[in-house]
């Protein structure tokens, strides 16, 4: 008898995992033919955004680079200066120091945190199974008014302070539209270490054949967020790979 019962409740949770991946694929799939398809997100190579952030009051342009082959930067304009931030050339990633000018060079553990951020490009969803991620339907729950599916994506394990922690990812979809309009994930180092990042979305508009959203919110969960609008996305820009490279230092002459 007892083994009858083990056999049935083995049967529920199969069955209940199928009904359960069977709706995550639903959703991811509708997310897609809602966005331009997936055959138009598998033609994207690269992408190139104009953003305009908003703090605390003043305006700040931001021009960033994501490639596909792994190659990333993002160039702070203010005041009249230049400021490159998050650049990596596929080996190494550097960052111009605010104070003194100069570029530095991140380390190991951030160079692979990078790593796993852009093998996500240029959607984490993208045939997720294929990358080795798995995604989990959670509940759903209110955001802003909106009803929404709550959907855990495990993508590629991050190592910090020299061990493995999952990478994990809370997406939000609305459920009119089956598209994420809400993002959490917890804070794994730094300052803000412990705390969930949130990052609201909205403003959905084409961009070479994908829909994206134009303005978003980032920040801390529960905490006032900074503002981001999108002015502009251009899909498979021409990027010369000096873009990307770390500025050796010239010697002073004496």
């Amino acid at each position: 008898m007892k083994m009858l019962k083990r056999i049935l409740v083995l049967i529920v949770i199969v069955c209940s995992y199928s009904v359960n991946a069977q709706t995550v694929d639903e959703i991811i799939s509708n997310y897609f033919e809602n966005t331009g398809g997936v055959e138009n997100w598998e033609k994207i190579e690269g992408m190139k955004l104009w953003i305009t952030a908003n703090a605390q009051g003043m305006e700040i342009s931001i021009e960033q680079v994501i490639l596909k082959n792994g190659k990333t930067s993002s160039t702070i304009k203010f005041q009249g200066r230049e400021i490159k931030q998050g650049v990596f050339d596929g080996e190494v990633l550097w960052s111009t120091n605010f104070m003194t000018g100069k570029a530095e060079k991140s380390d190991e553990e951030t160079v692979n945190m990078v790593k796993n951020q852009l093998s996500e490009f240029p959607d984490p969803f993208l045939n997720y199974k294929e990358k080795g991620f798995t995604a989990e339907l959670m509940d759903t729950e209110t955001v802003d008014g909106a009803e929404t599916f709550k959907i855990k994506l495990t993508t590629t394990p991050n190592i910090i302070e020299g061990k493995e922690v999952p990478n994990i990812t809370y997406y939000f979809f609305d459920k009119e539209n089956f598209v994420p309009i809400q993002v959490h994930k917890e804070i794994m180092d730094g300052p803000g270490k412990g705390m969930t990042s949130e990052q609201k979305m909205s403003d959905y508009q084409e961009a070479g054949g994908v829909y994206m959203p134009y303005s978003m919110t980032e920040g801390v969960k529960d905490q006032p967020g900074q503002s981001l609008t999108i002015e502009k996305i251009e899909i498979n820009p021409t990027i010369d790979d000096s873009e990307f490279a770390f500025p050796e230092e010239v010697p002073e002459e004496n």
